[in-house]
């Protein structure tokens, strides 16, 4: 008796029953037969497994030849002593499929002769003849006897079935009988050839052992310790025995089975003069498909019939596994076609395969597992490519990894297309008994199924959905069936919503797991897909949502993102190849494989606009769907050079990117994918040409991310026209995200609104927002002291402080220099803008400050010309003055103010502030104390204070380096990561800016931006 205890493991997994896996070798050649292992016995006291082979497993002779490798495998024929894991095979074939499928090629045969078009008849008889022999031909090259005796039993089939389409044509009548009985001649055939094909191996084997005289071989074989392999073909009409009255698509009788195989065993096994002793083991090559049934007649299981013959012979022979053989690599979280970075699930539920499968997903039927269910103990089925033999497959058993592992809730996704949303509605069903049983009747009545259901409790509606070809009839039924409510108003409506389409999250592990919902959900609303209904069974193993098809594809990969079975794909460009351009770029490629194992978020740069105001755009050369190329600086440079001259250590870069005629004006027809979940553009430049179209990619759906502050500063109806972009589609417009235009990458504006979101006050914000007048203004009037603090941050900091303060290679610390000067290093560092003079005029600093005017509501009475004329001057400055050679008029005028602020103990600062109460904007030049916050602030950074209702003694003070290409480019880079958080639920939630923010402090720290 079998201990039903009985235990063992699956690569490192317990499990309740079933062969453990092992990793397949790089080679065809290598053994698999590991793969089932510490087997159970079954029927006749025997250890069973059952192979099915699909029509595509069997398409030529170079798929038989595989499909005999792999038997093989599975009996480790290498290994030919009698031991514990020997085992009996029971091999299930289809009909030769490919293009065209055998069984489909008699199908069609029926159909032309009950028309009469005995010209097509003879085609697809002759191409199902053609099929057969090329195939004979090439597994059997020189075995001319046996091609011709298979040739004979094809020819004779075809002869059969001539006779059969005689009568279909003389009565013009394409009965079902008919067409079960000649579809099924498919397998009769391929399975007869797989038995010779096996035979023929075989014996070849024990030629080469024992000589030539195959009978003699096999004598000797079976009185010696060596197995020898019999094959045995055997037609399932012989044994499976089907009830058609007992339920719509026939149910086995299993008593008259089980002794049909018994009594086919045990004739086979008096044939070899089988005893226990005996080495020779008897495998069965058994037809898919055909049946008989309790009257005799030839029936076929229909759909997916050859699966169910698997499962029944795994039934009929208590078989340790069955293994269906297809040309997928088994059951995948979603259609690949459609979510390209679906994965195959290692092992599913029989539950979770059956909701898969009522969902479309490409799964065995759900019939298919009943025999494989019932079974005492229960048989695991594993889903397995043939052509790909190093893939585990899946394995379909009571329990799956969705329960075991707690991320992993969800096993896949899958969905219905074609539907059609009926709402029923009105005042009068409320609370009113029978209106539920009167729709649903009236459906059945005329055989409309309905495939989900979705009632609030009010009553006041009810939703279902089906097919869209049955839903103009369903809306007409129902409408008969209400039409005295209709006429009273009582039932107000009954409306269609089509083509919908159905979403499924699939998993056992969902049940009493919270926040399933709520993520699946979520990601849809994040990916700006709208749910039109919504519902789920109380054993909370499927929840189902309709969408509007044309956002299923869409719909599917953003809830396969969630739920961490795949990364979710981010489709971004980039405008202005400035430093911070290059830098970003740089960034997104070295940081691309981090992004997808830390944050499951693929950044694909599918587009890069050179200059605003160009007429060129860079886009993917292939850029197709589920593609995974993305533009990189190599790709950028060969498209630029357009030379081979040009060293790159990138792959392929010359077929990554291609440049054409567009611009600004089809940024987003390269860049939006309306199957993707999310788009982005960075704004890298500083110009109003690519500020002018932010309002336009929000409306279109596309979040913008930008380090351009003039956007936010332009023309008021520009900046109105942002707002209402904004806010125009709901959550269907882009997000505006502009922490960058402040501070480059300090978080001022993220600390505004979280101030603002806990309920503080603001009442004034001040400080130094530019890097120029940071290092001009530090330069010519630095504080006392200045090296003592440098020599403290080295000695309190333990050597990681490196930065000493040192302005320039020329000069030393604290060392003053003039207004020029300043300028000029200035403008060698790369700090400025390329017109300095919107640095020196302050209107670089008008349009932060008008940055930070729209968090407050400040900016409706504001301009950025407005706040320059309100603002103090430290010198007069124009576009016409030579940067680099400034007169020397200019550093008198500047020396007179720096020596007076000396003179009172202070030095000169450029601070900018808003006062709230006041309502003041303005940028003043002070005289600030030499040891104040603003005056030892290091040259280059910014220094921002928040006095607030809670800060209002000692202010908030967020201070750092906001000069460097790369710190920019990470806090752009941390702008898109925050935005996909909850998108794509991350592993890890920390947000680490990457890069040196202050590079040009010190020269060994600094990043080359040339090459572009």
């Amino acid at each position: 008796m079998q201990n039903p205890e009985h235990r063992f493991f699956l690569s490192g997994l317990a499990c309740d029953r079933g062969p453990p896996q092992q990793l397949h070798c790089e080679d065809h050649n290598t053994n698999m037969s590991s793969f089932y292992d510490e087997l159970l016995p079954g029927f006749a006291s025997k250890c069973w497994q059952v192979h099915k082979f699909g029509g595509t497993s069997v398409a030529n002779a170079d798929c038989f030849l595989q499909v005999a490798h792999i038997i093989e495998d599975q009996l480790d024929i290498n290994n030919d002593v009698l031991g514990p894991n020997s085992k009996n095979l029971a091999v299930v074939v289809s009909a030769m499929g490919g293009k065209p499928k055998v069984t489909d090629l008699l199908l069609e045969a029926v159909r032309h002769a009950s028309m009469r078009e005995h010209d097509k008849v003879k085609e697809q008889l002759d191409i199902v003849l053609e099929k057969h022999c090329v195939c004979l031909k090439n597994l059997f090259r020189e075995e001319y006897d046996e091609q011709e005796r298979l040739m004979n039993i094809i020819e004779g089939g075809l002869n059969d079935i001539r006779d059969i389409l005689k009568t279909v044509s003389l009565m013009k009548w394409r009965a079902e009988r008919i067409s079960e009985v000649v579809s099924g001649y498919g397998e009769l055939w391929s399975s007869q050839i797989l038995t010779a094909l096996l035979k023929r191996r075989s014996n070849q084997r024990l030629a080469r052992k024992f000589g030539n005289d195959s009978i003699s071989n096999i004598m000797k074989a079976s009185t010696t310790s060596h197995i020898h392999h019999n094959f045995i073909y055997l037609d399932a009409r012989r044994v499976i025995t089907i009830d058609e009255e007992a339920i719509h698509n026939g149910a086995v009788v299993w008593h008259t089975s089980e002794e049909k195989f018994t009594q086919i065993f045990k004739e086979e096994e008096a044939k070899v003069g089988y005893d226990h002793d005996s080495s020779i083991l008897n495998h069965f090559i058994i037809t898919g498909y055909v049946a008989i049934n309790t009257d005799g007649v030839a029936v076929t299981l229909k759909r997916d019939g050859s699966d169910y013959s698997a499962a029944i012979m795994g039934k009929i022979l208590r078989a340790n596994s069955i293994t269906i053989w297809t040309d997928v690599d088994g059951v995948l979280s979603a259609d690949p076609r459609r979510v390209p970075l679906a994965s195959v699930l290692p092992e599913v539920s029989y539950d979770e395969a059956m909701e898969l499968a009522y969902f479309g997903a490409k799964v065995i039927h759900p019939r298919t597992m009943q025999p494989a269910i019932s079974c005492d103990p229960q048989i695991p089925i594993y889903i397995r490519n043939t052509f790909n033999m190093r893939s585990l497959g899946t394995r379909i058993f009571t329990h799956a990894t969705t329960t075991k592992q707690n991320d992993k809730v969800v096993c896949g996704f899958s969905s219905v297309e074609g539907m059609a949303l009926l709402n029923v509605e009105g005042t009068g069903m409320l609370g009113v008994r029978g209106v539920d049983k009167r729709i649903f009747g009236a459906l059945e009545y005329y055989d409309i199924n309905v495939a989900l259901i979705s009632q609030a409790i009010s009553e006041h509606s009810c939703t279902f959905a089906t097919s869209e070809d049955q839903a103009e009839l369903a809306k007409s039924v129902i409408e008969e069936e209400f039409r005295r409510e209709l006429k009273l108003g009582s039932v107000s409506s009954v409306d269609i919503r089509a083509p919908v389409s159905i979403i499924a999250a699939v998993g056992d592990g969902m049940v009493d797991t919270s926040g399933v919902a709520g993520r699946f959900f979520s990601s849809l609303g994040g990916a700006k897909i709208n749910v039109l209904a919504i519902a789920q069974g109380s054993s909370e193993r499927n929840i189902s949502a309709v969408v509007w098809s044309s956002e299923s594809t869409r719909a599917l990969r953003a809830v396969h993102a969630a739920f961490n079975l795949s990364n979710m794909t981010a489709r971004v460009g980039i405008i202005g190849l400035s430093e911070v351009g290059i830098s970003l770029l740089r960034l997104l490629e070295s940081e691309r494989d981090a992004n997808k194992s830390n944050f499951d978020l693929d950044i694909q740069v599918c587009m890069v606009c050179p200059k605003s105001d160009s007429d060129e755009i860079l886009s993917l050369k292939n850029d197709n769907e589920g593609g995974t190329q993305s533009i990189t600086i190599g790709a950028v440079q060969r498209v630029k050079d357009r030379s081979e001259k040009t060293k790159t250590t990138f792959a392929d870069e010359e077929q990554v990117a291609v440049m054409s005629k567009g611009g600004l004006s089809l940024c987003f027809d390269t860049l939006f994918r309306k199957e993707c979940t999310f788009h982005a553009i960075f704004d890298c430049t500083n110009d109003e040409t690519a500020g002018a179209y932010h309002a336009d990619w929000l409306r279109s759906g596309i979040d913008v991310i930008t380090a351009n502050n003039r956007g936010l500063s332009g023309p008021k109806h520009q900046r109105e026209d942002i707002k209402e972009a904004e806010k125009l589609n709901g959550k269907q417009s882009g997000i505006y995200m502009r922490e960058t235009v402040v501070a480059g990458g300090l978080p001022i504006i993220s600390t505004l609104r979280s101030l603002l979101h806990s309920g503080d006050k603001i009442r004034r914000i001040d400080g130094i927002f530019t890097v120029v007048k940071s290092y001009v203004m530090f330069r010519i009037s630095p504080p006392p002291n200045v090296a003592a603090c440098s020599q403290f941050d080295v000695t309190s900091s333990n050597g990681v402080f490196e930065g000493d303060m040192k302005t320039s290679p020329s000069a030393f610390v604290g060392e003053a220099c003039s207004f020029s000067q300043a300028v000029r290093e200035a403008v060698q560092l790369g700090l400025t803008e390329e017109n300095p003079a919107l640095d020196l005029t302050h209107e670089y600093a008008a349009r932060v400050l008008m940055a930070l005017a729209r968090e407050l509501g400040m900016d409706n009475d504001n301009e950025t010309e407005l706040i320059q004329m309100n603002s103090d001057i430290l010198v007069d400055i124009d576009d016409s003055l030579d940067f680099l050679n400034l007169p020397p008029k200019i550093d008198e005028q500047v020396q007179k103010r720096v020596d007076a602020a000396k003179a009172k103990g202070c030095v000169l600062r450029s601070i900018a502030s808003i006062d709230v109460k006041s309502k003041s904007i303005r940028i003043r030049i002070l005289e600030v104390p030499n040891h104040h916050t603003f005056a030892v602030s290091p040259p280059g950074c910014s220094c921002v204070r928040f006095f607030t209702r809670r800060h209002e003694r000692y202010p908030l003070i967020i201070q750092g380096p906001t000069a460097g290409a790369d710190s920019t480019a990470s806090a752009l880079l941390a702008e898109l990561l925050q935005r996909t958080r909850g998108i794509s639920t991350p592993r890890s939630l920390a947000l680490i800016r990457r890069g040196s923010s202050g590079a040009f402090l010190h020269n060994k720290h600094s990043t080359s931006m040339n090459g572009i």
